[in-house]
């Protein structure tokens, strides 16, 4: 007779798994909990004390950590000596394994959880049997998931036992598993202890979906969640309508997405390539609509949009007469969806605004050989940190202005120039190598709509006097900056020349 140890946190759909192997002529050794379920299902169970000979001890934090336990599963069938061992010593052999583990994740996620809680939580035993009957996988099924349950009784109740192959699998997956718990464990730990750059990187995702395809066609690419949720993540947001996001989709909303945390009026964002290309505010959401349209309309075409309020039939007609990839918002109300949903391919994506502020987790950047590590860029600015450095100082109205461009060119991909006025933007230059170029295209882009009203903003400072030339020529009346170039009074100067006020905010916003 075979020998199984099960013992496990979720017991969904166990009762069934063990029927099977009860059915073909598995013994059945459990402990705490699982060994209660089975026993009042009316299944037959051993209890490990009877295996180990050795009560549980400290609160139950030794129960299976035993050479009766651990000698049954690492034993290797193929061997004498170790068969004559396991003899000797009257240790049986274990042929399946089914933990899993205590619920580290789920205790970390509860409101208010303390230390002594989250200890209390980490699983040493499991992980252990996991690991040797993963291990021996040669002769040991090792079972960690619950969605495994099905082929695993299907293959015993066939022929016996698991194949080879499937228990190689398996034995992957729990490996997979358990580096998975551990990675949790050391991160929450590393942070308890208030370790900032630890000497290793420890991280895990669980596969969301695989992809049709990657940024390209002829690239594969598959979508990995945080293992702990981002409430405020498009990982979370709620699909209501469309097709399936693409690899392009999804980094495109989460650009777009963070350019929306920055705004607290009725904004409403469009990007287009990782860069906005309209971003517009007001009393309510219609007329953010407009003035976000009105910013670019022919670049809006094809667009992510994202707006932080629920969406109404007015807004949603006017979205309606475009062709959108994604609109991501709080809600719709249910006339406004009706509208939108018309478009079958077109995404509609429900997202918990309310938590856009706790949104900081560090991020990973992948490059050839290794990741680069970053915090999130979501310093909170102050236009009374800023320094005028000019004889004319901005207006309340222009230093209005200057924030809302300043939160815009933050998320604009370098070099990046943005011209605004208090409610919307005129024009973008994004990503260009030098700044000057990056100016000629905002202006260009701004066209008719610049006028007093007008201001600019760098995401870096001036290596040249020429942007500030070229853009006072062209009516801007106000710009902010990071300053901090060896040239700084030039640009300065020439402000003066012009008669514009300019502030230096002493911090820079690079996005590459």
């Amino acid at each position: 007779m075979k020998r199984a140890l099960v013992s496990v946190s979720d017991k969904s759909s166990l009762v069934d798994f063990v029927k099977t192997l009860v059915a073909n002529d598995y013994e059945i050794i459990s402990t705490g909990g699982t060994k209660k379920v089975l026993d009042e299902a009316g299944l037959k169970t051993i209890s490990v004390e009877d295996v180990t000979g050795f009560p549980e001890i400290l609160d139950g934090r030794v129960k299976t950590l035993n050479p009766y336990i651990h000698g049954g599963l690492l034993g290797r069938r193929d061997l004498p000596a170790h068969l004559e061992k396991m003899a000797e010593l009257k240790i049986k052999p274990i042929d399946l394994v089914c933990v899993n583990l205590y619920p580290f994740k789920e205790t970390i996620q509860k409101p208010g959880v303390t230390l002594a809680d989250a200890i209390e939580n980490i699983d040493i035993g499991g992980p252990s049997m996991v690991r040797s009957a993963a291990k021996n996988y040669q002769a040991v099924t090792i079972v960690v998931d619950a969605a495994d349950y099905k082929q695993v009784a299907e293959e015993i109740a066939a022929n016996g036992d698991t194949t080879l192959e499937t228990r190689q699998k398996l034995a992957a997956k729990a490996f997979r598993h358990t580096a998975a718990y551990d990675a949790l464990i050391a991160d929450y730990l590393t942070k308890q202890a208030g370790i900032s750059a630890p000497e290793k990187l420890t991280l895990t995702y669980d596969l969301k979906e695989e992809m049709r395809y990657g940024e390209n066609s002829h690239q594969k690419a598959y979508f990995y969640e945080d293992t702990l949720p981002e409430a405020y993540s498009i990982a979370q947001a709620k699909q209501l309508h469309g097709k399936q996001l693409s690899y392009n989709n999804i980094k495109d909303a989460d650009a777009a997405i963070r350019i929306a945390r920055e705004f607290s009026q009725p904004t409403v964002v469009a990007l287009k390539h990782m860069n906005p290309c309209g971003i517009g505010q007001a009393d309510n959401l219609e007329q953010a609509w407009d003035l976000a349209y009105e910013a670019d309309p022919i670049s809006i075409f094809g667009g992510v949009i994202v707006l932080n309020r629920q969406v109404d039939l007015a807004t949603a007609e006017k979205m309606h007469k475009l062709f959108l990839e994604i609109i991501i918002a709080p809600g719709f109300d249910q006339d406004a969806f009706e509208v939108l949903a018309k478009k079958k391919n077109l995404r509609l994506l429900q997202l918990d605004f309310d938590q856009k502020d706790t949104a900081q987790k560090p991020e990973v950047v992948s490059v050839l050989g290794g990741l680069l590590v970053q915090d999130q860029d979501v310093l909170a600015e102050d236009v009374k940190d800023w320094k005028v450095v000019t004889k004319v100082a901005p207006t309340e109205e222009q230093l209005a202005s200057l924030m809302f461009a300043w939160k815009a060119v933050k998320h604009t991909k370098s070099n990046a120039i943005v011209v605004a006025n208090g409610e919307r933007t005129l024009g973008i230059g994004a990503g260009q190598p030098n700044r000057i170029d990056s100016t000629k295209i905002a202006i260009k882009h701004a066209g008719a709509a610049l006028d007093e009203h007008a201001v600019l903003a760098s995401d870096a400072f001036f290596p040249m006097d020429d942007c500030v030339e070229y853009a006072a020529k062209h009516g801007i009346r106000a710009i902010v900056q990071p300053g901090g170039s060896i040239r700084d009074q030039d640009s300065i100067e020439m402000a003066d020349k012009y008669g514009i006020a300019m502030v230096t905010t002493g911090v820079r916003h690079f996005r590459h």
